[in-house]
């Protein structure tokens, strides 16, 4: 990769993790795409470069990992159990960016509640629901590949991707409400292995 195009990545995650700092703390109605711009240290006009709203460049980063998680899948070794590379693949995304290292979260009580008020704006909700179906296809893609399916023709890839992406997505919610402060990590892996063992009735 190139130096330019490493650059335009770094751009684009400092721009979607600026919209989603700023929403979280001021509400989606309290923000500007000049607001987004300066935080990230950019121009209204670098944005627009980049996204065609502010509830594009929020959702931004759930679909950007997200198809970070279909080339780490991708990457994974090709005699690796399916699940195990999923389970990497998934983790792997918990690393911080640069972007998150330079503007950490603050209080997690805080941020949590507005995240959670976040993720209940009706103008935001559509378009996370965009960014789902992007993600999961391309998770779905990378699932056919390893396991020598086809998309459209079968029904397992597309039900793996699914499966992951509801996962994922329970975690954040679990971990979001919850007072313990359980690590993502652990929501997350215990997540997968019980959808991997097909979701066994816990209480047979």
């Amino acid at each position: 990769m190139g130096l330019r195009e490493r650059k335009k990545i770094e751009t684009r995650a400092a721009l979607s993790w600026a919209a989603i700092q700023l929403v979280v703390e001021r509400g989606f109605d309290n923000v500007l795409v000049e607001d987004i711009a300066n935080a990230a240290g950019v121009s209204p006009r670098t944005f627009n470069n980049y996204f065609s709203s502010k509830a594009e460049a929020v959702t931004a980063r759930h679909l950007d990992r997200a198809v970070k998680l279909a080339e780490i899948l991708r990457e994974r070794p090709a005699d690796e159990p399916l699940w195990t590379a999923i389970r990497k693949a998934v983790l792997a995304q918990l690393e911080p960016g640069p972007e998150v290292l330079d503007h950490p979260v603050g209080d997690r009580e805080r941020w949590a509640t507005g995240v959670r008020s976040m993720m209940a704006a009706p103008a935001l909700q559509a378009e996370f629901l965009r960014a789902s179906s992007i993600a999961e296809a391309e998770v779905a893609a990378a699932v056919a590949e390893r396991t020598k399916t086809a998309v459209g023709r079968d029904l397992y890839p597309s039900l793996v991707a699914a499966a992951v992406s509801a996962a994922v997505t329970v975690c954040q919610q679990q971990y979001l409400h919850d007072d313990a402060q359980t690590d993502m990590a652990v929501l997350l892996t215990e997540a997968l292995d019980l959808v991997e063992a097909g979701l066994p009735d816990p209480s047979a």
